[in-house]
């Protein structure tokens, strides 16, 4: 059993900043990449940033250059800090992440936490 908690969502004014982080627990072997997405009502889930295990990176451009992702392997976590945030930026937002369970298999697959609520309003 494999589970990602995100935590660090909020209620921030437009121009701020918050950091979102997740950790994953459980039954893990290794970790592969690891990422955010998010959900606006009404909207299709999007894709928001990723980090490989070997670190490199990757957003879209409607994030670069305002949100950065980060992960501390020995913790299992993902981090993501977001700046400059706009209204746009409201939505719920999911950590998604690549693991393996077995020692002798590899057996990867997605794993999604339950997300966490980012309202960027005056």
């Amino acid at each position: 059993q494999v589970q990602l908690v995100e935590s660090g969502g909020g209620l921030v004014q437009p121009g701020g900043s918050l950091r979102l982080s997740c950790v994953a627990s459980g039954s893990i072997f290794s970790i592969n990449a690891m990422g955010w997405y998010r959900q606006a009502p009404g909207k299709q889930r999007e894709f928001v940033a990723v980090i490989t295990s070997g670190d490199t990176t990757n957003y879209p451009d409607s994030v670069k250059g305002r949100f950065t992702i980060t992960r501390d392997k020995g913790k299992n976590t993902v981090y993501l800090q977001m700046n400059s945030l706009k209204p746009e930026d409201t939505a719920v937002y999911y950590c998604n992440a690549n693991i393996r369970t077995s020692s002798v298999y590899y057996n990867n697959n997605q794993y999604w936490g339950q997300g966490t609520q980012v309202t960027v309003s005056s």
